[in-house]
């Protein structure tokens, strides 16, 4: 089972206004796109290397260090030409700074408590979205879908749908089953832009991949919890392992690092040449 860490990340922090930008596009423009989509050929679908090098600069782009293949980086940002390139999206809560946006705009997508509030992940100071029905995960898939459609556009390969596991933290109002339906509609979304999906986390989910459309793994702390091999098995090697200390990236690097791509992060992401970076490969 997938575990959130004790210490909140600083990764997930993206500006409003490039989130309104999103949903503008999802909202005012989002059946144009998908019909645009649906009237040409269906662009290919590139997956991942195994044991590509791999950068996660979700905190804050930077220049990839040498000999880096591959990278996630958040949707706000460019793509690195000749790089393998992933689009991170928080697809299954909010940004902290977009809950007000939520509130006015979608209020009855947000999952809330039995007083009405919002039902929040404490250790990141984001709200659940609401995936409880089939009406809600439509209208939250035209919502995520135009920014999953915004990575296609801006060059990147692949998209990596963060919070999947959102349901842990639901107090049962959200279940796997959920949650997966949602991760089908984005799925079937990124594939019609021509973006690869990747599984983030949750390995609860591993058995639900084909049926989903993960293509590929972005797996936090995994050897921290003993769940590489989990993830290398149910990809082919098609997994980013991304460990916050020496001692899991050293653990991970003895389990899979022959096999998948390893890679040791600060705790809070940060770009390079700020005081606190960490960056190292197996």
């Amino acid at each position: 089972m997938s575990k959130h860490a004790a210490t909140p990340f600083l990764r997930r922090r993206s500006t409003l206004a490039a989130l309104a930008g999103g949903v503008a596009v999802a909202a005012g423009a989002g059946v144009l796109l998908s019909s645009a989509f649906a009237a040409r050929p269906v662009p290919e679908v590139v997956l991942p290397q195994a044991n590509a090098t791999f950068d996660y600069q979700i905190g804050g782009a930077y220049t990839p260090p040498t000999g880096v293949k591959a990278l996630s980086r958040d949707r706000g940002a460019k793509p690195v030409a000749g790089l393998y390139n992933v689009c991170y999206v928080n697809a299954f809560q909010t940004q902290p700074d977009a809950l007000d946006w939520w509130e006015k705009q979608h209020p009855d997508l947000l999952l809330r408590d039995s007083g009405g509030e919002p039902v929040n992940d404490e250790a990141w100071g984001e709200a659940l979205l609401d995936t409880s029905t089939a009406a809600k995960r439509t209208r939250l898939a035209k919502i995520v879908g135009g920014w999953i459609d915004g990575c296609a556009k801006s060059g990147f390969q692949a998209v990596e749908p963060d919070n999947l596991d959102s349901y842990e933290r639901s107090g049962g109002r959200l279940t796997r089953a959920h949650n997966a339906a949602f991760a089908k509609l984005l799925a079937a979304r990124a594939h019609t832009a021509g973006l690869a999906i990747g599984q983030k986390n949750t390995t609860d989910l591993l058995k639900q991949r084909k049926e989903i459309g993960f293509d590929f793994a972005v797996a936090e702390e995994c050897g921290r919890y003993d769940e590489c091999a989990d993830y290398a098995t149910a990809y082919g090697n098609r997994v980013f392992v991304v460990e916050y200390t020496a001692r899991d990236f050293t653990k991970a690097c003895s389990a899979v690092g022959a096999k998948v791509s390893v890679v040791h992060r600060d705790l809070d992401v940060r770009p390079a040449g700020q005081r606190g970076y960490v960056f190292a490969t197996c």
